[in-house]
């Protein structure tokens, strides 16, 4: 893209400097303002086609990256066997199970050190839970105590629904309640994105909190209730 045009050139510069002293010589020009420049194009980063700015996103495994897709190539990698198996569409889906609450104990015991964290079940690790929340740094990858974690999987199943790769299971305490969701990968690190520029002090600052629960809002207005597999709502 080529920049702003500088100020208009004089032309016939010549012709004026011979002007008498009853023809008064004309202004210069004005310069031009410069103009503003378009803002840069999201762009499908397969094919290179323009994308809203509400759009998919597509995994790479190997690249352990996520990719902003249109909607034609999205379609392509729905299957996971597509694309080699390297590719993978993210889900939009989100779900809750509100009547099943975990107890405030339970979440202490996993010892995170914060109140939201979210959890992915890796394809190519062999199916390894890891545990990830917010931070000044971006994303923060937590220790996880896995027989813990499979015992909350067993009671409760939402937990153990997300898909490999493209879905996490979210977790947040608040002072009174535990909330847990289903949620798209790319949520979650858009999340992280968002309270590593607006992160304060040692728990995250008003800022931080005020994002959370922005966050948070969200999921519960797009969630919806979950059916285990053979039960219908």
């Amino acid at each position: 893209m080529t920049g702003p045009t500088g100020p208009a050139r004089l032309t016939g510069l010549r012709r004026f400097a011979q002007a008498t002293a009853d023809r008064p010589v004309p202004d210069a020009p004005e310069p031009k303002a410069p103009e503003p420049e378009a803002p840069d194009l999201e762009r499908c980063e397969l094919c290179a086609t323009e994308v809203p700015a509400e759009h998919s996103h597509i995994a790479d495994l190997e690249a352990a990256s996520l990719l902003c897709a249109c909607r034609a190539c999205y379609l392509l990698f729905t299957q996971r066997n597509a694309g080699r198996g390297r590719y993978a569409a993210v889900p939009d889906r989100y779900l809750a199970e509100p009547e099943h609450p975990i107890p405030l104990a339970l979440w202490d015991q996993l010892e995170i050190p914060v109140g939201l964290a979210f959890f992915i079940r890796a394809s190519r690790q062999g199916g390894a839970v890891t545990g990830f929340y917010p931070s000044p740094a971006g994303v923060t990858e937590c220790r996880l105590d896995l027989r813990l974690w499979q015992q909350l999987v067993t009671d409760y199943p939402l937990l153990g629904a997300a898909e490999d790769d493209v879905e996490a299971a979210l977790i947040s305490r608040s002072d009174d309640r535990v909330e847990y969701y289903l949620v798209p990968v790319d949520a979650c690190y858009e999340l992280a994105g968002r309270m590593r520029l607006r992160w304060h002090g040692f728990d995250g600052g008003s800022e931080g909190r005020e994002c959370i629960a922005a966050f948070l809002a969200g999921v519960r207005s797009r969630a919806r209730p979950y059916r285990p597999a053979g039960q219908h709502a």
